[in-house]
């Protein structure tokens, strides 16, 4: 499954595309004979909380339909009460003009609707085969599982190796299971929620590929939940905005560009951090600070045989040095090979490499979830055991990849989440936890890290993905750490959301602390590292200042090529 280039890709969409009047801030949705679903007025409520406010969507047979919106719009709840896995409160759904009721996602599959979830449904344990065939309820056995995924990997370039087990599949390669079991349905409609939430660009690119063959060749209506800008004007045809539960903008994607979107989405301005990193905007902030850091922290060596000035003060041990730094992962593999390097107090170095190099390792040794085979972890001139409450106690505040695995306790409430770090200091004399404090402290971070949520006591599984990610800030952050390792903070959030956390890397920086700032966006790197930093086979491998990053030297870096 391959494509040459985004060009290509623009261009096959644009071939698709059936010029038509766009609707913004309102209007009611047109009836055509191509209209495969219709969604009129549909309302649910969680509680007090309106996830989907009346809201009208027609999907159209041969188009790829984006459906965009902020972390918590109601993208994904409106399409749960289209597949019956949520009820909806009010409203009407129509297939083929007809009114319907679907019941659950089972019988969904069988009116012709089918969605693959932003997190996998998939069985780890199991193989590729037996995941497809438990999307037909035991009405297919292994023959036949294995034939329809040799049958749609051969017309769709989708392939996948029905006999491997899923929890040995890297998480591009999930996401082609994922897309096999919706496509052995043979739906007419077919939903993917944040497909590309945990890809890389190329996989991105290949399966873009595969959605415009089944729009093109089988004539499919497809219904893309994105909050990436540039993926909906790379793939979609028409795109409805989501904001606050509600619709407040649909138009062709040919008359759309990502300001126009941003805006819509978030109901400002927005600058997307593309803005930053094309025009330069932080690069007097960033030669500032390069000139402020301490000898070598740009990642350059004292002349040979030189010795420091008299006259020239000492300058202050580095936030984090990491020195020769081996681990390995649970299965045996050396994921890092004597990693070295150091962030100033008040950098942001930059971690870039093409995943599966080391970038999560990082985070996990400096979470102390792994072992530390060889080297040490210095914090502020001090030799840390690379264990978490030590690490915790040095001052050092990680943002993890994934926050669900590592980030928060789903189960657990906003506040119980929000003061997790910090419990000893809500203990009394007794030893038991003082309730009313932590009801206070959490109130007071849910204010200033503006996290949308009804109550405290809610379960974090009840907020949306951005607005967990500001509970896992505002409990690190609001620590004063002196060193954040950040790991791919912005993955799956909208741009409004990737602004705060940005703003929010600068002010921890700002303030004092070095950060570490690992990510698989080259956009966002330029517009915050104040040098970078490339990973290759769990070593740095080379580094340039975000002022003089050259591209075309920064991809051969990435992918091993020193010279």
């Amino acid at each position: 499954m391959s494509i040459d280039g985004t060009a290509d890709l623009s261009r096959i969409a644009e071939s698709t595309r059936t010029p038509r009047p766009s609707r913004e801030e309102g209007g009611g949705i047109r009836s055509s004979s191509d209209v495969r679903v219709e969604l009129e007025n549909v309302t649910k409520r969680f509680g007090p909380v309106v996830a989907c406010r009346g809201v009208s969507l027609a999907v159209r047979q041969g188009e790829v339909h984006g459906l965009l919106g902020e972390n918590g719009a109601g993208k994904t709840t409106l399409m749960k009460v289209l597949i019956g896995l949520v009820p909806g409160d009010g409203g009407e759904v129509r297939l083929g003009g007809r009114p319907v009721v679907v019941k659950d996602p089972v019988h969904a599959a069988a009116l012709g609707l089918a969605m693959a979830q932003q997190h996998f449904s998939l069985v780890e344990r199991l193989k590729v085969w037996e995941n497809v065939a438990l999307a037909h309820r035991g009405k297919m056995g292994r023959r036949e599982a294995t034939r329809a995924i040799g049958e749609i990997g051969e017309r769709y370039g989708l392939t996948a190796d029905a006999n491997a087990r899923v929890e040995d599949l890297t998480m591009g390669q999930r996401q082609r299971v994922e897309l096999l079991k919706c496509l052995s349905l043979k739906p007419g409609v077919l939903i993917l929620d944040e497909p590309t939430s945990v890809l890389t660009k190329a996989e991105s690119r290949e399966l873009f590929s595969v959605l415009r063959q089944v729009v093109q060749v089988d004539g499919l209506a497809v219904v893309l939940i994105s909050h990436k800008l540039d993926e909906v004007l790379e793939v979609t045809d028409v795109v409805t905005i989501m904001r606050d539960g509600s619709v407040v903008a649909e138009l062709r994607t040919a008359e759309a560009d990502a300001h126009r979107l941003a805006k819509a989405m978030v109901g400002r301005e927005v600058l997307l951090q593309a803005d930053m990193a094309a025009v330069g905007l932080l690069d007097e902030e960033a030669a500032r600070a390069a000139s402020e850091a301490p000898a070598g922290s740009a990642g350059t060596a004292p002349t040979a045989g030189t010795a420091p000035s008299a006259s020239v003060p000492a300058q202050p041990a580095p936030a984090l040095r990491l020195v020769g730094v081996s681990a390995r992962g649970p299965d045996g593999r050396l994921v890092l090979d004597e990693l070295s390097i150091e962030v100033a107090a008040g950098e942001i170095v930059g971690i870039a490499g093409v995943d599966g190099n080391g970038q999560a390792a990082i985070g996990e040794v400096m979470s102390g979830i792994l072992s530390v085979e060889a080297g040490t972890i210095e914090v502020a001139g001090r030799e840390v055991a690379p264990r978490a409450a030590s690490l915790m106690r040095a001052g050092v505040a990680v943002i993890p990849e994934d926050r669900h695995a590592s980030g928060c306790v789903l189960r657990m409430s906003v506040e119980e989440n929000l003061v997790a770090a910090e419990l000893d200091v809500f203990r009394g004399r007794t030893g038991l936890l003082d309730k009313k404090a932590i009801r206070a402290r959490a109130l007071e971070l849910i204010a200033n890290f503006d996290i949308t949520c009804p109550s405290p006591q809610v379960p974090m599984s009840a907020l949306s993905g951005g607005n967990q990610q500001r509970v896992v800030l505002a409990r690190e952050l609001s620590r004063d750490p002196r060193v954040v390792i950040a790991v791919q903070p912005t993955r799956g959030l909208d741009v409004g959301a990737i602004e705060y956390v940005s703003e929010q890397l600068r002010a921890a920086a700002a303030n004092g602390a070095g950060i570490l700032l690992v990510s698989s966006e080259l956009d966002e790197l330029v517009a915050l590292a104040h040098r970078v930093a490339v990973i290759h086979g769990g070593r740095i491998i080379g580094e340039m200042t975000r002022g003089r990053i050259d591209v075309e030297r920064l991809g051969l870096l990435m992918g091993g090529r020193v010279a």
